[in-house]
């Protein structure tokens, strides 16, 4: 198997029949698309998510907390308990296990959670640091979101645009040889675009306006987003590449490196699938809050139809094998 997530079809075949005893109290559970598990605590539903930080080494401790934030905002509920794994390369030095601390206690900071656990050790045969999280949160049962919830005729919503955690990552650590070819303005600005991981805020005004499902697309991008969300609930898409944001410093650093923006790992933009009636109320209130958000596409019946509309032509949108960021791995 490539780098990146298991395929989808992996996951059927090996994985998601062996998930030990069925609980009734288990509302959502592991699948394809569907980033969080619910739990039913009576009048509250427990949001729990977990996942790694495996592509980039400087600002780790911000990703592992922001990125399991962002999972459990999408299903309308506030982050609020942290666990962590810290696994550190032989040799590494206090300093190092100190800056991924900082990094996350300030994150937490920012975004009231708790850090409540975990584990920290050396590891044999790592060449540098991974960082497993663990995020719960909490909601009220009447709205919670669900990742599978997306209807036929629903309104594509995406916020900031493609490739925006990539965009971040990919200045981070060539920034000397993209200073010399775009100037440092550039690179400082795609450095910046860490500053727009963090999808709770405009998760958490969707949620209120009453939306039917959120997925905050990772490794293989808004493409493979658009995939995760279609076959969780069951349904077809069309998106229009005209209508998608791509920031200049995304394109010209993909363009660089010949990367596919929509196959960029995207933490920071956030899928919505809104009821026609409610798009609109939804893009404006985000809009409100200074994010950037566009209507993208639309979900259909027919979940044989993944298709992508540029220059006037509709071509089939094929999910991503890998994530492009491990090409400059």
């Amino acid at each position: 198997m490539l780098p990146g997530k298991v395929p989808p079809e992996v996951l059927e075949k090996i994985v998601f029949d062996r998930l030990g005893v069925n609980d009734e109290r288990v509302i959502m559970k592991s699948g394809v698309g569907i980033d969080a598990a619910a739990i039913d605590f009576g009048d509250s539903v427990l949001v729990a998510t977990s996942d790694p930080i495996t592509g980039a080494e400087k600002h780790i401790g911000f990703y592992a907390v922001n990125v399991n934030a962002n999972d459990v905002a999408t299903f309308g509920a506030k982050p609020k308990w942290f666990l962590v794994t810290i696994l550190l390369p032989e040799n590494a030095d206090e300093e190092l296990l100190e800056k991924i601390m900082e990094d996350m206690h300030k994150s937490a900071e920012r975004l009231g959670i708790s850090i409540v656990g975990g584990h920290t050790e050396v590891t044999v045969g790592l060449n540098r640091p991974i960082v497993i999280g663990t995020m719960l949160g909490e909601v009220k049962k009447d709205q919670l979101v669900t990742s599978n919830g997306a209807k036929p005729g629903d309104v594509i919503i995406l916020t900031k645009g493609a490739g925006i955690e990539g965009t971040s990552i990919i200045a981070t650590e060539n920034e000397e040889e993209l200073k010399k070819v775009f100037g440092k303005e550039l690179v400082e600005n795609a450095k910046r675009f860490l500053q727009k991981i963090s999808v709770v805020k405009e998760a958490l005004i969707a949620a209120k306006i009453g939306v039917h499902a959120m997925h905050d697309p990772t490794e293989g991008g808004i493409a493979n987003g658009f995939h995760e969300m279609a076959d969780a609930a069951g349904v077809g898409f069309r998106v229009y590449y005209e209508k998608i944001p791509i920031a200049e410093e995304t394109r010209k650093l993909c363009e660089h490196f010949q990367l596919d923006p929509l196959a960029l790992i995207s933490s920071g933009s956030l899928l919505i699938a809104a009821p026609p009636e409610k798009a609109e109320k939804v893009v404006e209130a985000i809009r409100r809050k200074g994010i950037e958000v566009a209507i993208v596409g639309e979900f259909l019946e027919d979940n044989n139809v993944k298709v992508i509309v540029k220059d006037g032509k509709e071509i089939p949108l094929k999910r991503p094998e890998t994530d492009e960021i491990w090409k400059l791995f």
